[in-house]
């Protein structure tokens, strides 16, 4: 007697082949692309060995009518300057077991792009560490978040820049999701235009995705206009998060005026809120963010000064920043630690040799 054969496969059967079949197309793909990247680095080393002993102009009419020649032999992928890039790209990766199969050739000219080696090493890892798109990539570098985070940590600047070059934006605790300023020019809107707190959130909520970019690595929404009910008094949060790797829900009051001292005290009631009432009891205290158009930093540090609660205070811009302004910020600031960082050291040398000639003595 033949054994009769389901019309329906079993569903945890199906779950798995697809698994299979998703990861075999994964690691092919990423092995398709490792060889493209060996491929480019191979050919840049090549044409950087060749062109070594030119000057600028000889090496790029060498490179233009190699150019020629390759777009005739092979068809397109070989434009000048594309050419340049994987010269560039063998310049700046001299070791090729460095480059990483997860990141495309077109993650890797948008890196190249980034003059400043250190800020280079920050967008890799980043890439690496968020899975981003080439686009969300592109909109990062262009926003200066390397630049944002640096300046954000007003306390050893200079380890904070080793930190974000070597690992990407470390996270580990509530202040280290925070920005200050938060850069939603992808809402394609203009200050002026922005009459309340209300048409900012709907156009946040148009624009999700690139506003969880904008957030930062590991947070899921939750929800708008999420009600809390207390003394049966309902109040409602703008906007809610969770970041799974603090394990904390984010709440985010939106203000299209000025910080204000009695905004910290309705966030600090949200948030013992969510303590009591939707916390589970392995998720860590919730955090609070107020995001206005403008604040003043030591009337916010008097208001949120002393609580107990993570809240936090950001401005929102609704345009780029200026990088070039924000580049010598950063290079000014990092020249001030160096200063600070070698008057403690003659300080404390003189304290020294005090010290020594009063025990001679």
């Amino acid at each position: 007697m033949s054994k009769l054969i389901p019309s329906n496969p079993n569903l945890e059967i199906v779950g798995e082949i697809k698994q299979i079949v998703e990861t075999t197309r994964k690691n092919v793909a990423t092995a398709v692309n490792s060889e493209l990247l060996n491929a480019y680095w191979n050919i840049g080393r090549l044409i950087a060995d060749q062109s070594s002993a030119f000057n600028d102009t000889t090496a790029r009419n060498f490179i233009l009518n190699l150019s020629k020649s390759l777009t005739n032999e092979f068809g397109r992928g070989f434009s000048r300057s594309n050419l340049f890039n994987m010269r560039n790209f063998y310049l700046n990766y001299p070791d090729v077991q460095t480059v990483s199969g997860h990141l495309t050739w077109s993650h890797y000219c948008e890196l190249l792009a980034v003059s400043d080696v250190d800020a280079r090493k920050f967008y890799e890892k980043e890439s690496l560490n968020s899975r981003w798109s080439v686009r969300e990539l592109s909109r990062q570098i262009d926003a200066a978040l390397f630049e944002r985070l640096l300046l954000a940590d007003s306390n050893q600047r200079k380890q904070k820049l080793i930190e974000l070059a070597r690992e990407g934006h470390v996270i580990d605790k509530a202040e280290d999701i925070v920005k200050d300023p938060y850069v939603l020019e992808f809402l394609g809107l203009q200050e002026h235009k922005i009459k309340k707190e209300k048409g900012l959130e709907k156009k946040l909520m148009e624009h999700i995705e690139d506003f969880l970019l904008e957030l930062g690595r590991g947070f899921m929404f939750v929800g708008s206009q999420q009600r809390v009910t207390i003394n049966n008094i309902h109040y409602k949060i703008d906007l809610v998060f969770y970041n799974k790797i603090l394990k904390a829900y984010v709440l985010i009051d939106l203000k299209i005026g000025k910080f204000r001292a009695e905004n910290a005290g309705q966030m600090n009631s949200y948030i013992n809120y969510y303590k009591t009432e939707v916390n589970s009891p392995d998720d860590s205290p919730p955090i609070g963010i107020i995001l206005c158009a403008d604040k003043d930093a030591i009337a916010a540090e008097y208001a949120l000064g002393g609580l107990e609660n993570h809240i936090f205070a950001s401005k929102y811009t609704l345009l780029l920043p200026n990088k070039e302004q924000l580049i010598k910020q950063v290079e000014y600031v990092l020249a001030q630690d160096e200063d600070d960082l070698i008057a403690e050291r003659e300080e404390s040398a003189l304290f020294s040799n005090e010290d020594s000639q009063d025990g001679q003595g």
